[in-house]
């Protein structure tokens, strides 16, 4: 019987974390990497430890975790119900974390609560890959105001028969859009065919009022370019981008800045200047084992927190372009002015009345 490799330790800031079965192997190798380690991904994680924090320290932030791993073809389970996925989501901070490890208590739809981790050091996020964590989750608020998000986050999705390519285009015509609106916008790949933008924002709207901002820019990009869409039901979105608003939902998240993701290859969503975004021909290039190097010239997002904008200017797009509200998830409540929560080719149009309630069985 072979014997029990020891256990290892990572420096993280101040302290010193301990990582259990450190040659447990994350993610096999592919043309681009080489076999990556358990060790690593905690080492990784200790390396990027000053813009992580940047990014979600002081948030209340959901771990993905895998904790025997990824391989190409495994599952992330898609509710607490689901026993049968590899990877989950812990929303709740687990019994048995150490005493320094850092809480903050956000309400879901549902009215529920919950103690989530917020890290407040670079500790924290090597003992959460210690526990498994691939991919940090932040809401877009910072305790105390844990109501008021002081981040929109534009999602541009690619879909089948999409490709980067496309999502490229997208992105610059929104980064044209802020610029015209006075907005700065921060890019970053999503670690898969995506990107997402981030825009800092004045801590004093709701999660209702930056969602409507996300469906208002939404609406002028479909005017600008014929490759976006905003439409919630997929079969009405075609091979178009999607702009996903309901992420800016309560507790509705995307892998943060920096997160490794639960791909082949160890890719990582890595921030970016626009004209460094401009140049990525392949967002794998962006991996665990390279992104190091690229953070030695400097973080792209350091400034972010220079400067919160109003939303006013999209709220305004909000209010004076057609469509009205938009679907919701379906695990939400029912929202005033939401339209029927059913599938176009499915809806008969007399079972329901104007205000999108069905009227019979």
């Amino acid at each position: 019987m072979a014997a029990k490799t020891p256990p290892a330790f990572v420096d993280a800031g101040d302290r010193e974390v301990r990582v259990s079965s450190p040659d447990r192997v994350i993610f096999e190798a592919t043309e681009h990497t080489p076999e990556i380690t358990k060790l690593q991904v905690c080492q990784y994680f200790g390396a990027v430890g000053e813009p992580l924090m940047r990014a979600i320290g002081d948030r209340p932030t959901a771990m993905e975790r895998w904790p025997d791993g990824y391989r190409e073809g495994m599952r992330l389970a898609l509710g607490p119900q689901d026993k049968d996925g590899d990877g989950f989501y812990q929303k709740r901070l687990p019994k048995g974390a150490p005493e320094w490890i850092e809480t903050v208590k956000i309400a879901f739809p549902s009215k529920r609560t919950a103690e989530e981790l917020c890290p407040s050091e670079p500790a924290a996020l090597v003992w959460a890959a210690q526990m498994g964590t691939l991919t940090f989750h932040p809401w877009p608020v910072r305790r105390p105001e844990v109501d008021h998000p002081d981040e929109l986050r534009l999602d541009l999705d690619p879909q089948p028969g999409t490709t980067f390519t496309d999502a490229l285009r997208v992105a610059d015509v929104t980064r044209e859009l802020l610029e015209e609106l006075g907005l700065r916008g921060y890019p970053k790949t999503s670690g898969n065919r995506g990107i997402h933008i981030y825009v800092r924002i004045e801590p004093q709207y709701t999660f209702e009022q930056v969602r409507h901002a996300a469906i208002g820019l939404g609406r002028e990009l479909e005017r600008r370019d014929d490759g976006v869409t905003t439409n919630w039901w997929k079969e009405e979105r075609g091979e178009r981008i999607f702009i996903d608003y309901n992420q800016n939902n309560r507790d509705r998240t995307i892998a943060s800045a920096w997160s490794l993701r639960a791909r082949p290859g160890a890719t990582v969503s890595t921030p970016m200047t626009w004209s460094r975004l401009a140049d990525v021909t392949d967002p794998r290039e962006y991996n665990l084992v390279t992104v190091p190097d690229y953070l030695s010239d400097g973080d792209p997002w350091a400034d972010m927190d220079s400067r919160a904008y109003s939303l006013e200017p999209l709220l305004h797009l909000w209010e004076t372009l057609p469509g009205g509200e938009l679907n919701f998830p379906p695990d939400y409540p029912k929202m005033p002015g939401e339209p029927p929560r059913v599938q176009p080719s499915k809806k008969v149009a007399e079972h329901w009345d104007a205000e999108g309630n069905r009227t019979d069985g």
